[in-house]
């Protein structure tokens, strides 16, 4: 049996396509570096066929698999669309866009450190609840699936906010691809 490895998956889009909001240099710095040691830690580990810290692999992974999403779930503003459907169920469960806005900024806030806020849904309780994840530790409920994550590492903000959190959040705002977000909710609810 071959070994297989984690790989960094292009974007998808260029460089510039998430400006004013995420600069060509914040992404690239973010994505050549930061997301990309992650997957050489976990597959160096993988390499070295003997997992002494299952913390540090666990962290790695995390990483990659937290990032991935990120990228995912963004998209140039010129074409972001958010559909009636993703307004009707934010609203459902959150009473208005613009409070789920608001919890979704407070949360953010209140990271301490590095960590990422996340959107997530359970299907036997069906409902949507927004959590934190701290550092890259996936300490979430089994079955909470995550649909919207955005990363709160300074890494993934300072060239372009320096150290005005607030600002990022706001900004992420304008990069959601709500379309991604949509087509994981109908995904995770239609599973088994």
């Amino acid at each position: 049996m071959q070994n297989k490895f984690y790989t960094l998956e292009e974007l998808p889009y260029g460089y510039s396509d998430l400006e004013p909001f995420i600069s060509k240099e914040q992404l690239a710095l973010h994505y050549e570096k930061h997301h990309a040691s992650y997957v050489n830690n976990a597959n160096k580990i993988l390499r070295e066929n003997e997992i002494k810290d299952p913390k540090k692999l666990s962290f790695n992974i995390g990483g990659h698999k937290l990032h991935s999403l990120f990228w995912e779930n963004m998209i140039s503003p010129q074409k972001q669309i958010i559909s009636d459907k993703i307004i009707e169920i934010i609203e459902k469960e959150f009473n208005s866009f613009e409070k789920f806005k608001e919890e979704f900024l407070d949360l953010a806030l209140s990271v301490e450190g590095s960590g990422w806020v996340v959107l997530v849904y359970e299907k036997t309780i069906d409902r949507f609840l927004l959590m934190q994840i701290e550092k890259h530790n996936m300490l979430i409920y089994p079955d909470y699936n995550i649909l919207l994550v955005l990363d709160l590492w300074e890494h993934a903000y300072y060239v372009d906010y320096k150290n005005e959190r607030k600002k990022f959040v706001e900004a992420f705002f304008n990069v959601i691809n709500w379309d991604k977000v949509l087509e994981r909710v109908v995904f995770f609810q239609r599973k088994e």
